[in-house]
């Protein structure tokens, strides 16, 4: 699958299908809202061309933090819930959950991945519950897993401000700002990969269903 196919698939307003009771009737989709903070890195050249509609066939290593501020999955709270997603796009992720959620957010969690990102889930060939630190100041995000280190800086726009970026075709990228890696690394069981100068950004996810 090309980069631009799965951001396709993020960006459409999920509309869960109907799901067969017991008695083999009709039960009602879950409802669900969320708006989340996203933080990327990955191996493509600045501007990532994905994220613009256009495809490439190079390899694409990334990591991807999401961060969920406020929503709900039939009436359960998503507010809290941090992930990050390792990832060769189009080929496999894993998935690595802030080991802080409670039981409440956990439940939580199982219910909205295969709603609102159901991509990660199906490509996945792990989930697990990790230290998860994420640090943001004016001049750098940065976050970590023990097999994950992202840290990207602001990359510099007219008389040194930052590039924004608005009307991209996905709901993941509300508010884009461009960024730049000092620092991207993976070293898992599987792969490896360590980068810098590499396409980086920041932006807001907001979607339902």
């Amino acid at each position: 699958m090309k980069r631009r196919d799965f951001n396709s698939a993020l960006s459409a307003i999920a509309v869960a299908p109907a799901i067969l009771g017991n008695a083999g009737t009709a039960a009602a989709a879950p409802v669900w809202t969320l708006a989340a903070n996203v933080a990327e890195c990955c191996s493509c050249e600045i501007p990532c061309p994905c994220n613009f509609g256009r495809p490439t066939d190079l390899r694409c290593d990334g990591n991807r933090l999401i961060e969920i501020v406020e929503g709900q999955v039939d009436g359960a709270d998503l507010a809290g819930i941090s992930f990050l997603v390792t990832f060769e796009m189009g080929k496999w992720s894993k998935i690595y959950i802030d080991e802080r959620l409670n039981s409440a957010q956990t439940e939580a969690f199982d219910a909205i991945m295969p709603l609102a990102f159901g991509w990660f889930l199906r490509q996945s060939r792990s989930i697990e519950r990790v230290p998860l630190a994420v640090e943001r100041t004016d001049d750098l995000v940065a976050f970590s897993t023990p097999a994950s280190t992202v840290e990207m800086k602001p990359l510099a726009g007219l008389d040194g401000g930052r590039i924004k970026v608005s009307g991209l075709p996905s709901n993941v990228f509300h508010d884009y700002v461009q960024y730049e890696s000092v620092k991207h690394t993976h070293m898992g069981q599987d792969r490896e990969w360590s980068y810098s100068g590499t396409n980086g950004f920041t932006s807001r996810m907001i979607a339902s269903g």
